[in-house]
């Protein structure tokens, strides 16, 4: 898929937390696609980041925000970010990679992460996330979520993209899909068929 990646400079620095489990999908993690489309972006694997110094060294350096939806969030779909910006300071968006079980665990050991400010954003849209069941039908994938976070950016003026850009950010996404289906629609083929979603412990 690396040649479907399309490189987007941004202001903005995303720090991708991935959970071990996460990276152990090489095939369809769409967190490893994220990072490599990002140039200013870091990844992280593990579940306590609370004395990971290169973090540390992040959450000092910059304003930071992490993704999570609570009722305290800064809601990017409504307000506008600029407005709790520090000027003298450059910004970066904490991200993590891992099902919902593994997150909190991650926020539940990781205390540095539990200091920082939340950020989230509404939207109506469905995963295109058709290889593998969400758990709820507004879940969207990592590299969904951040592209509907730098379209936010992009409408406040944050970021400023070229046209047609965005949209070339979710391409190695769409053609992951597309060659996981084809290889489930050949009966030749000995890819892992598409199986219902289990909870596993973190």
């Amino acid at each position: 898929m690396c040649s479907y990646i399309q490189s987007l400079d941004t202001k903005t620095k995303f720090v991708v937390l991935m959970h071990p489990k996460e990276f152990k999908k090489v095939k369809n993690n769409t967190g490893h696609f994220t990072h490599q489309s990002l140039p200013n972006s870091e990844l992280f694997i593990g579940v306590d980041f609370s004395e990971h110094q290169r973090i540390n060294e992040i959450i000092e350096e910059y304003q930071s925000f992490i993704l999570f939806p609570s009722k305290e969030a800064l809601n990017l779909t409504s307000q506008d970010p600029k407005e709790l910006f520090i000027k003298e300071k450059k910004q970066a968006i904490f991200v993590i990679d891992s099902t919902w079980a593994c997150t909190k665990k991650m926020f539940d050991e990781s205390v540095n992460l539990q200091l920082l400010p939340h950020i989230s954003f509404e939207t109506k849209r469905t995963s295109e996330y058709s290889i593998k069941e969400q758990p709820q039908e507004n879940y969207l994938s990592t590299i969904e979520s951040v592209h509907e976070i730098l379209s936010l950016l992009d409408a406040w003026d944050v970021e400023v993209f070229e046209k047609g850009s965005l949209k070339g950010f979710l391409e190695p996404f769409y053609q992951m899909i597309a060659y996981q289906q084809k290889l489930i629609q050949n009966p030749q083929s000995n890819a892992v068929r598409f199986k219902k979603r289990s909870n596993f412990i973190c």
